[in-house]
């Protein structure tokens, strides 16, 4: 499916639509990183902004957990490198929650 034709306004809509997404998941990973929110907290959310956060990006935020371990433990719940929070079945949500607990 080729991609429609955006007119310069709409292509810096979009541009900065996403730069705002962008900082959304960042200060939301920010608040996992500095202790705020936890974990488990952030996979009972229901926004969108956490829904599009990639799991892999959501462990390596909680301290002590670094690529290594992020790798591991989403294994160990058999969970896809490529997936997001919003993705996440009951029962990897708990693997990954326990694992972390």
């Amino acid at each position: 499916m080729a991609l429609p034709t955006l007119t310069p306004e709409q292509r810096q809509a979009a541009l900065a639509k996403a730069a705002e997404a962008r900082a959304a998941r960042t200060a939301l990973l920010g608040k996992v990183k500095a202790g705020e929110l936890t974990f488990a907290q952030l996979l009972e959310r229901d926004d969108d902004i956490a829904k599009k956060i990639k799991v892999s990006q959501a462990l390596r935020a909680v301290k002590g957990v670094g690529p290594a371990k992020a790798t591991a433990l989403m294994e160990e719940a058999g969970v896809d490198e490529k997936r997001r929070l919003g993705g996440l079945g009951a029962q990897q949500r708990k693997k990954l929650v326990d694992a972390l607990g």
